[in-house]
């Protein structure tokens, strides 16, 4: 009976094994689908967001085209619209932030990685986490009536007084001491950029195997020169995408900007007068916008910072794949 058994069981076996296998397949199906809808509906919400703000601004590129992109013009009244002030803002803006920002991030992540004493390490770490966390508005106001009033009352007349003096550089640095301009909104995002920035540099730091730094101190090293010789080059692509992440965040950065960039629509290279970006003009026209044909010309500044954006992270994937080409990968 016990030799009968397995011949008995077998066709049993064997069909719930055909089962199984039947059911995985199903299974591994509905997983494939899932999941490639859900990579397709990211495409889809990208590009429907793009369709959506052009679509909305056709009407202002109707009336102006390219114009629209190389005006200054800004007149509600007389229904004349021109998004060269607004990305002029916003460029110079991030680019403040950035130029402020990358050192700062550098020298944190370099600290916490290589310098820091172990019971200081997850403090600093926290305390970098907990600034990534504060609402951009939060940020704005502290801006607006903290650093603002600072900045108008003892830097900037010295700025003003010396810097901008200079032949050429007092041009960036001439202007009225209000306290809120191009150069505050800078200094605000920067502050808003660090801790994503420092936070990359410092997980990717991290991935450094130790024998690599161990070996550079055994052959007499410096610090600085195994940051610089070792830790950077085998990071090099994960940092400068973490600084084009913080850049894609001050770019599009509304709130904090709207607070304490001045909201004036005039085209100045003096850093320390007021300005305007494209998330601000939004922010603080687009709820009284009743005029259609300005409606559309925000909606166009939206698709203009779309494509702001995209470039962005395009000139980062195409660095980022040249480094690897250049590197053997």
């Amino acid at each position: 009976m016990s030799a009968a058994a397995p011949a008995t069981s077998s066709p049993a076996r064997l069909a719930a094994v055909a089962r199984r296998e039947r059911r995985d397949i199903r299974l591994d199906r509905l997983f494939r689908t899932v999941l490639t809808a859900a990579g397709l509906l990211v495409l889809a919400l990208l590009l429907g967001a793009a369709l959506s703000m052009l679509w909305g601004g056709r009407e202002t590129l109707a009336t102006f085209g390219l114009d629209f992109f190389f005006t200054a013009d800004w007149d509600v009244g007389a229904r004349r619209f021109g998004a060269l002030v607004p990305i002029y803002g916003t460029l110079v803006s991030a680019t403040i932030a950035l130029l402020i920002a990358v050192p700062v991030s550098f020298g944190i992540a370099v600290f916490l990685t290589e310098l820091a004493p172990g019971w200081l390490r997850t403090p600093v770490g926290t305390a970098i986490e907990l600034l990534a966390g504060i609402p951009s508005i939060i940020y704005g106001m502290w801006g607006l009536f903290v650093l603002a009033p600072i900045l108008g009352q003892h830097v900037y007349p010295k700025i003003n007084d010396t810097l901008g003096q200079l032949p050429l550089i007092g041009l960036l640095f001439h202007g009225p001491p209000l306290g809120i301009g191009m150069l505050t909104a800078g200094l605000v995002l920067a502050i808003m950029v660090i801790p994503f920035i420092a936070s990359v540099m410092r997980e990717v730091f991290l991935t450094v195997p130790s024998r690599l730094k161990e070996s550079a101190y055994a052959l007499g090293s410096t610090t600085w020169e195994v940051v610089w010789d070792v830790v950077l080059p085998y990071t090099r692509s994960a940092v400068i995408g973490g600084v084009f992440l913080g850049l894609g965040r001050a770019l599009g950065e509304t709130m904090a900007v709207t607070f304490v960039i001045g909201n004036a629509y005039a085209l100045s290279a003096a850093l320390l007068e007021p300005g305007s970006s494209i998330a601000s003009t939004i922010a603080n026209e687009f709820a009284e916008a009743v005029d259609p044909l300005h409606r559309s010309s925000l909606l166009a500044l939206g698709f203009v910072l779309f494509l702001l954006t995209f470039v962005v992270l395009a000139l980062a994937r195409l660095m980022l794949y040249r480094l690897k080409r250049k590197e053997g990968l």
